[in-house]
């Protein structure tokens, strides 16, 4: 029986990695997600790679079993990685001054879109900018104390009560609200109450409002002739005024209240008690909580801005702002991935029959090693970063201050002889 002739079309597998890539084929290349193919210098980066990995995996001695595909994939999402490791480096270093800033909208690769809410960064990355210091979650808390006492940006407003004979209790949240709509029903803060009453300096320095006349409380309260004279500090005449305010507040005054649920009682009955009269109004400044996911309407406060981590506008690097050292990490990551790539397509395969034998892949070997420089590589990137944060940078720069310090003072000083 004669032995038939077999003529296989394919000589050789079909599946090898070739010996170099092709920037043609890295554009056309349906990559999971194509974010740099824009770039030309990403198209020839991820070209180059091919025989980077062709040599790393001893494709010249033994076919790699990989497409140039696989390896344009790989690079691309080793540049993603590395994009999201230095991002997240700088949101660590930029957060608490970028809080209430304008955030961004963006795609599903990453990318800043143009819209309302990135319109003022008009495209530009974020990330790659140096921000200017302004401590702005410090500010923050500092206005919001500010405001509490009542020193802020916070709107103070003011009303009156007539007092009314023997009617003690009256409803400040009533008069806040008839007073004004901005109050709408919210409960407001009552934060001064007061009547008026002679200015103290009218009693303290006299009729002619303090010109020629020095007040003494030590002898006689003040005088002024041709024939006595008393020189004394500017300080010691406002310590006596303040000193006479408190008098007046503690000493002159009749009436005190109790504020219970915004509700005032005044104390005595308002009228003619004991031959004082009492003042015929009363005075209170409250202010309106205002909550704090809304907008002011006089100013912009950042409420629409960043808030956390999520909403920094930080889109992908570019790939032409990586410099050679993160473009040698992107390298050996994406060697790494195109190992893990192998392993997995080794491992569907636990020996391959050859005549009279059968040859074992070492798919699990790959797979060890590829999970192993992979998480070498980023310790070692966020090692790195971790040394350069601002706050550890501005420590170095005191340690070396110091240090040259210390070294000065062991500098000998020449005594000039003249």
């Amino acid at each position: 029986m004669a032995v038939p002739q077999l003529t296989p079309k394919q000589q050789t597998s079909p599946i090898v990695l070739p010996v170099t890539g092709n920037t043609t084929n890295v554009i056309s290349t349906a990559v999971p997600y194509g974010t740099y193919l824009s770039s030309a210098e990403f198209v020839s980066g991820a070209a180059s790679q091919v025989a980077y990995t062709y040599k790393m995996l001893g494709g010249d001695v033994l076919d790699v079993e990989l497409t140039e595909d696989n390896v344009y994939t790989s690079y691309e999402l080793a540049v993603l990685e590395y994009s999201y490791v230095i991002n997240n480096h700088q949101a660590s270093n930029v957060l608490g001054d970028l809080l209430g800033a304008t955030t961004g909208t963006f795609d599903h690769q990453g990318v800043l879109e143009e819209g309302a809410l990135s319109s003022s960064l008009d495209g530009t990355h974020v990330a790659l900018k140096f921000p200017q210091f302004n401590f702005s979650y410090a500010s923050r808390i500092s206005n919001g104390l500010a405001e509490e006492a009542a020193m802020g940006n916070a709107t103070i407003y003011s009303g009156s009560i007539n007092l009314a004979d023997n009617v003690q209790t009256y409803d400040l949240q009533q008069i806040a609200n008839d007073l004004t709509s901005s109050v709408a029903n919210k409960r407001v803060a009552i934060r001064r109450v007061y009547y008026k009453s002679p200015a103290a300096m009218w009693r303290f320095y006299g009729y002619y409002g303090g010109l020629n006349v020095v007040g003494n409380l030590n002898t006689y309260g003040q005088y002024s002739d041709d024939s006595t004279f008393e020189i004394v500090p500017t300080w010691q005449n406002k310590l006596q005024n303040m000193s006479f305010e408190d008098s007046l507040y503690t000493r002159a005054s009749f009436y005190s209240y109790e504020i219970r649920n915004n509700k005032i009682t005044i104390y005595p009955p308002p009228g003619n008690v004991g031959g004082f009269v009492n003042p015929s109004k009363i005075w209170f400044q409250f202010t309106i909580p205002v909550d704090p996911w809304v907008s002011s309407s006089t100013h912009l406060d950042g409420i629409d801005g960043i808030n956390n981590y999520n909403t920094l506008p930080f889109a992908n690097i570019p790939y032409t702002n990586i410099n050679s050292m993160g473009k040698q990490w992107i390298r050996k990551y994406s060697l790494a991935l195109s190992k893990e790539m192998l392993s997995q397509i080794r491992g569907k395969f636990g020996t391959v029959p050859i005549p009279g034998e059968s040859v074992t892949l070492n798919a699990s070997e790959l797979a060890t090693q590829a999970k192993d420089e992979q998480r070498a590589l980023k310790e070692e990137l966020q090692t790195l970063l971790d040394n350069l944060t601002y706050s550890t940078l501005v420590e170095k720069d005191a340690k070396m201050a110091e240090d040259a310090k210390t070294l000065q003072t062991n500098v000998p000083h020449l005594i000039f002889v003249g």
